[in-house]
């Protein structure tokens, strides 16, 4: 008897290409009448929507496992084996059906019966499948003992359950990841694609493969991993069997995908569905095929910014689907993405063009239908609260979208439906992620006695299994809804509780695919922020908070407060990278340096909340009642008019209002301080802060300023000036479409007068040359002049060199030998012809991320391209400053060398000394 092997399947797309059991009409009806007993959603208590955040517009990730795939030779083993399979058919049933937890019940009970039997090959099926729902279930450890004990009875048949070792290693590395043993699943994936190989399965080996590609990245083996994907990608586009070849263009292309080499990742996906049409011309079932490529194709566009493209990827993939679900889950990611451009302006003419009326009205209206239809399973549940979200988004944002026929009461219907299919199914997850959606649906319409029931049993739920991405987004939902009640302790405590799961999420949410991973901007910020602005509001009544005093405000929860901030950046320098990469570690500016003061300004929706933290002193604190909206318009307006082309008294006037908001409430804590060190929020990180002005002078005439993304991530050893060597390279010369910098050859040639150099100038300044040069000598100094960029895109962080581009990455394996070298640190890394990319409102924090990624100790760099003759002048006075005072910290040779220009005529405006900053280690 034929079994169905089990796969490993995400949230979002739970069983893709399992058999499903038919179920009765009746146990389909029984289950679409069965009513969740909660308040009936009463429409005559409906007020204003308010907008807020999304909370869950797709399924919340629960493992990495988009390249786990089907063991066909253990399939066609298992045909073959005369063994009683009773119960692993029947539990193979129960799990197509989604009955996780029975289809695990039943499993146990196979592996008991086997090894009574004394069957270890059998036994080790039983709970290699047994593993697979616990997986599914999100019971990590559960599911590792049972993979363990699989793999423990397949070392005692060696020969016969070798079809089986390559399944049970590839499930063993994704445990690892979820469990954050990352490098542990690199070794596995490697053993898991030997056993693939050796049992003739092709397409097994290469889901291994790229899972341990995916991990390489994660860990920042960004060299090892993109020579591993090279391997792999010759290796399909050779591979004569076009169905396995088609197969290995979707994975390699979704691997890419997730990695963010999105042109590639387009390409590997336009030829595996040309090669899919051509098959599905000819084998009609593979139509299927060509649907999920064109999923894959979609994602890859919408991340392209191609919308249109993508919209008809969605709109072909629905078309052609023979499955209902097939066509919802096409139908939900264009939903999905027109939401995202049709509610805006801009987009909405061209879509209305070329898909008719009001397409987001025309889903709405008919995805309800569609629904019902399918069979009882995990994957109804996460259609439905997929479609649910997606209303919540519309009705919160543009609520006159919402077609009449579709209204709070049906979608109240379809999450209590919902509810109940997942408690039928024994899905303890799902059914929490319906509740806690059906509660956020209660908090859109503001019914929050409600919104808090169901919110409290999703919580509950999560709690009793292993789900802290549930339990990060309905803590944070609660904590929306007791602070709206004016519960503050209460709401501290649930937004506590959110950030505790995020922090223990950290490494997960970068091992996912992107577009599964925790949005930043939505699902982390947000809840960081808002405990932040919970904490400084102090205990006074909400009319009084305007006057609170920085006495009133207990230092327990101001300590928090910047402990929250710290993470904050820790979090979004994360994201920024897309692995969890940094190691970070509490300090006290009491143990750093006693004449400095660190700044934290955090921008709230309603002020500017900052605060400050010095040597030997409690933390202080004071705001500023400022819409958010309005700052960041004036910071913008400042950062155009730092440019000499403006009228100065309107620089100054600018400059003095950030002044006023920022510095000058808390001015006088600043008099026994001679570094300001700045750990900047949001639009902030654009402007910098020595031009701020008070009326009769730039900050930086009164102090030296440093930057810093956090005292965790600072190594704060002081320059060590007796054995300073230097890297010097650059271009002075026009190349890759970036003009000439003439300047650059005496910049270099003075930094060389200054102190011992290696000069990579213009042809001599290539990739190879830069990488070779870098780990041949041991440099303290890394200077380089040339032209590069600053964006919140990893992917869009880089250098020019004469025959390419260094992105982030790149340099993170240039220096990567450097930072293991800790007795050889690069003290220092300059970057002195570098801009933050125009449009972007977060440029400010590649420059952070190069800074971090390049492990120097202090990075000196430019926000924006400044005078050539300029610059060279500044660079000389630096390390003059520098080397020439003992005594003089890196910070305060950078004040001196702004000063010296700030000194004379033709450079005294901002525009050519202000852009300079010091990153990191200011000593």
């Amino acid at each position: 008897m034929a079994v169905r092997r089990p796969r490993i399947f995400s949230d979002r797309n739970p069983k893709r290409g399992l058999k499903r059991s038919r179920l009765s009409v009746l146990a389909v009806i029984s289950c679409w009448l069965v009513v969740l007993s909660t308040p009936a959603l009463s429409i005559s208590t409906l007020s204003t929507p308010i907008s807020i955040q999304e909370i869950s517009a797709t399924p919340p990730p629960t493992v990495h496992n988009d390249l786990l795939i089907a063991d066909q030779a253990l399939i066609a083993q298992v045909d073959q084996d005369p063994i009683d399979q009773d119960l692993i058919d029947h539990g193979s049933a129960l799990f197509a059906a989604g009955h996780l937890a029975d289809a695990a019940e039943v499993w146990q009970q196979a592996a008991t019966q086997y090894s009574a039997q004394h069957n270890g090959l059998a036994k080790a099926r039983a709970l290699h499948y047994l593993a697979i729902a616990y997986f599914n279930m999100g019971q990590w450890r559960q599911a590792q003992q049972a993979n363990t004990e699989s793999q423990t009875a397949l070392k005692e048949n060696p020969q016969t359950g070798a079809v089986l070792l390559g399944a049970s290693l590839n499930l063993q590395g994704q445990l690892q990841l979820v469990l954050g043993q990352i490098e542990q699943s690199i070794d596995t994936w490697k053993q898991a694609a030997v056993a693939y190989e050796a049992a003739g399965d092709l397409t097994g080996k290469l889901g291994a493969q790229l899972n341990r590609a995916k991990a390489l990245q994660t860990l920042g083996h960004h060299q090892q991993s993109q020579q591993l994907l090279e391997r792999l990608q010759s290796s399909i586009e050779t591979q004569s069997d076009l169905v396995v070849k088609v197969t290995g263009l979707r994975l390699l292309g979704t691997a890419l995908q997730s990695m963010g080499d999105l042109e590639q990742s387009q390409t590997l996906l336009t030829n595996g569905l040309d090669i899919a049409q051509q098959l599905a011309a000819t084998t009609p079932h593979f139509a299927d095929q060509v649907g999920a490529m064109r999923i894959s194709l979609g994602h890859t566009l919408a991340a392209r910014q191609q919308t249109m493209a993508a919209l008809d990827q969605f709109q072909a993939a629905a078309a052609i689907a023979r499955q209902p679900q097939s066509r919802i889950e096409a139908q939900l990611n264009q939903l999905r993405l027109l939401i995202d451009t049709e509610l805006k302006a801009e987009f909405r003419a061209e879509l209305k063009a070329q898909q008719g009326s009001q397409p987001v009205q025309q889903l709405l209206s008919t995805l309800p239908a569609q629904l019902p239809t399918l069979s009882p399973s995990r994957e109804r549940v996460y259609a439905t609260v997929n479609f649910a979200a997606s209303w919540i988004q519309v009705y919160s944002a543009a609520p006159m979208v919402i077609p009449s026929t579709v209204q709070q009461g049906d979608i109240a219907q379809l999450l209590a439906n919902a509810v109940q299919v997942a408690r039928s199914l024994s899905d303890t997850r799902a059914e929490a992620y319906a509740l806690g959606q059906l509660g956020h649906l209660y908090e859109t319409v503001q019914q929050g006695a409600e919104a808090q029931q169901l919110t409290r049993q999703a919580i509950g739920l999560s709690e009793g299994i292993d789900a802290p991405d549930l339990q990060a987004t309905w803590q944070w939902q609660l904590g929306r809804l007791l602070k709206q009640e004016g519960k503050r302790t209460e709401a501290i405590a649930a937004y506590s509780h959110a950030v505790d799961a995020l922090k223990s999420l950290r490494q997960s949410l970068s091992s996912f695919n992107a577009d599964r991973q925790f949005s930043y901007l939505e699902k982390v910020e947000p809840v960081y922020r808002e405990l932040v602005a919970l904490l400084v509001a102090g205990n006074a009544d909400p009319t009084q908070q305007a006057q609170i005093q920085q006495a009133q405000l207990q230092q327990a929860q101001l300590q928090k407060a910047r402990e929250l901030i710290e993470a904050l950046q820790l979090a979004e320098l994360d994201n920024f990278f897309h692995q969890a990469c940094l190691q970070a570690t509490p300090q006290s500016i009491d143990t750093i340096d006693a004449t400095a003061a660190v700044v934290y300004p955090i921008i709230l929706p309603d002020r500017l909340a900052v605060i400050v933290a010095r040597p030997g002193k409690p933390l202080a604190h004071y705001e500023t009642l400022l819409p958010k909206a309005e700052l960041e318009a004036i910071l913008t307006q400042l950062r155009r008019y730092l440019n000499p082309h403006f009228f100065e008294t309107d620089q100054r006037r600018l400059s003095k209002q950030v002044y006023d908001w920022l510095i000058r409430p808390g001015q006088a804590l600043f008099a026994e301080t001679q570094t300001l060190v700045f750990v900047l929020d949001g639009a902030l990180r654009n402007v910098p802060m020595g031009a701020l002005y008070d009326g009769q002078q730039y900050l930086i005439e009164r102090y030296s300023i440093a930057l810093s993304p956090g005292l965790q991530l600072l190594d704060p050893q002081p320059l060590n000036k007796g054995s300073l060597s230097a890297l010097t390279g650059g271009l002075s010369e026009a190349q890759q479409g970036f003009s000439a910098l003439p300047a650059v050859d005496a910049e270099i040639n003075q930094i060389a007068a200054t102190l011992p150099a290696t000069m990579l100038l213009n042809r001599a300044f290539t990739t190879q040359r830069l990488e070779q040069t870098l780990q041949k000598t041991p440099f303290s100094v890394v200077h380089l002049a040339t032209h590069g960029q600053f964006s919140s895109q990893a992917e869009e962080t880089f250098l020019v060199t004469w025959d390419g581009r260094v992105n982030v990455q790149d340099l993170d394996a240039m220096l990567l030998p450097r930072r293991q070298a800790v007795n050889q640190p690069l003290a220092l890394l300059v970057l002195s012809a570098c801009q933050t990319a125009t449009g972007d409102q977060r440029a400010a924090l590649g420059l952070a991320g190069m800074a971090i990624r390049s492990g120097a100790r202090s990075t000196l760099a430019t926000l924006w391209q400044v005078n050539d003759d300029s610059t060279a002048i500044l660079m000389k006075q630096f390390y003059q400053q520098l080397l020439e005072t003992p005594s003089m910290t890196k910070a305060e040779a950078l004040r001196a060398a702004q000063l010296s220009l700030l000194k004379q005529p033709q450079y005294q405006h901002p525009f050519y000394w202000s852009p300079f900053v010091l990153v990191g280690n200011w000593l």
